[in-house]
């Protein structure tokens, strides 16, 4: 249990932490402040500050962000009457704006703010010492900096290094950051898996070895046979055969065999097991190895490609007939990292590479409150030559947000059902 959940929260926290710094390093060259890059979510357990981003850790390891500054999500936390402390630098301008409780400010300046300015004008202004006779209004520097209700302190946010003050390319590049990011991790994970096992498994439909008390082997095939059929439906690849497999869990069932110029027919019980909260049949075979440099070198890439190509398949096949089963959540990832961590280091690195490729194209996926809906509105910007109102921007977003939650909160209600009942 203990070594699952050590594999899940690494796991889940590469995958975060890989995907959140292609935002981070495309927006810093981009010259768009990043006030914070948190990984985790809720209660802040730590926090580093540096001179233009404040690294946070979080109590809850389930994703992460990077707060860029101007973007709705992004908001400072003043208040009208609200008491804060200022501190001001040797020119008497406020570099550091204090609204916590939770810290103190040497030589601090109690003040009741009234208006402030902290976008273009960089000013604050309000009553000094509970004095509200005068009206002082104080400069702010402008790489000053904020300390929020929770203690954690953020650089202000000045137009100038906002978000929408890059260009339009700019913007577009940092937001598909992210998803490229997944991907070249997912092409680098499966190469490493292919170093490891020393050799890449085929895609072909011959059989390499046996997993020990394997039912095929039981039954007489042998490695170096190539399964050409299940119960009368052909199978060309390896994929073609584990689905046919996996059909019939129990089931006393007829394989073709060729061996070498031969075909014999062979009758086969595949196993039953439970695997992600299905019921699967298994007959304890695996794929032949190519040991080839050029294989090894060269799997990162095309093991990408093939795992794109069926991953968009089987969203494609959502068209036809949506199931909630199809999904799969924090939960169902947790069982996946079980499953794995049972196999060693290997499978863990193969299931990172998965997961990583399919958290990039999820978040290509044209809904506001997701990177692709992001670049949809950049490209309809482009084509209308102005960004939407930040208004109308802010209600698509909390759409797709609220959209993104209700089917994060019934994915995650049928992966308990699946996996635990």
């Amino acid at each position: 249990m203990i070594i699952t959940i050590l594999t899940f929260i690494i796991v889940f926290g590469i995958l975060v932490l890989v995907h959140e710094f292609g935002h981070f390093f495309f927006a810093k060259r981009a010259g768009i402040l990043v006030r914070e890059f948190s990984i985790g979510m809720g209660p802040k357990i730590f926090a580093h500050e540096t001179a233009t981003t404040t690294y946070t850790l979080r109590i809850l390891p389930l994703g992460g962000y990077v707060r860029m500054a101007g973007l709705e999500d992004d908001e400072d936390t003043l208040k009208p009457g609200q008491l804060i402390n200022l501190q001001l630098d040797k020119s008497g301008q406020a570099s550091v704006i204090n609204t916590s409780q939770k810290k103190l400010l040497f030589n601090g300046i109690p003040l009741q703010v009234n208006h402030w300015d902290l976008t273009d004008e960089l000013w604050i202004e309000g009553y000094e010492n509970g004095d509200e006779s005068v009206l002082k209004r104080y400069h702010v520097a402008h790489n000053a900096s904020i300390i929020e209700e929770d203690g954690t302190k953020v650089r202000i946010a000045p137009r100038d290094v906002q978000f929408q003050s890059a260009k339009l390319w700019q913007r577009m590049l940092t937001n598909f950051a992210g998803p490229m990011n997944n991907f070249f991790l997912a092409i680098i994970a499966f190469g490493l898996v292919a170093l490891l096992q020393g050799g890449v498994y085929q895609t072909n439909n011959q059989i390499g070895a046996f997993t020990e008390n394997s039912a095929a082997q039981q039954a007489g095939v042998k490695a170096g046979d190539r399964i050409i059929a299940v119960n009368h439906h052909k199978t060309n690849s390896w994929q073609e055969l584990a689905t046919q497999i996996n059909k019939i869990p129990g089931k006393k069932t007829l394989f073709v065999i060729q061996r070498q110029q031969q075909q014999k027919k062979i009758w086969i019980t595949p196993k039953a097991v439970k695997q992600n909260g299905k019921r699967v049949g298994v007959i304890g075979i695996q794929a032949s190895q190519d040991h080839s440099f050029a294989a090894i070198a060269t799997y990162g890439f095309t093991e990408t490609w093939s795992m794109t190509l069926q991953l968009l398949n089987a969203i494609k096949s959502m068209f036809h007939g949506f199931s909630l089963n199809d999904l799969g959540g924090p939960v169902a990832i947790y069982s996946y990292t079980s499953q794995a961590a049972k196999y060693g280091i290997v499978s863990v690195i193969n299931l990172l590479a998965f997961l990583s490729l399919n958290l990039g194209i999820v978040n290509l996926f044209p809904i506001p409150a997701l990177d692709g809906g992001k670049l949809l509105l950049n490209i309809l910007e482009a084509i209308r030559r102005k960004p939407l109102s930040p208004e109308k921007e802010g209600v698509l977003t909390l759409i797709g947000f609220g959209f993104l939650m209700l089917l994060m909160l019934l994915v995650t209600w049928n992966d308990i059902q699946r996996y635990f009942f």
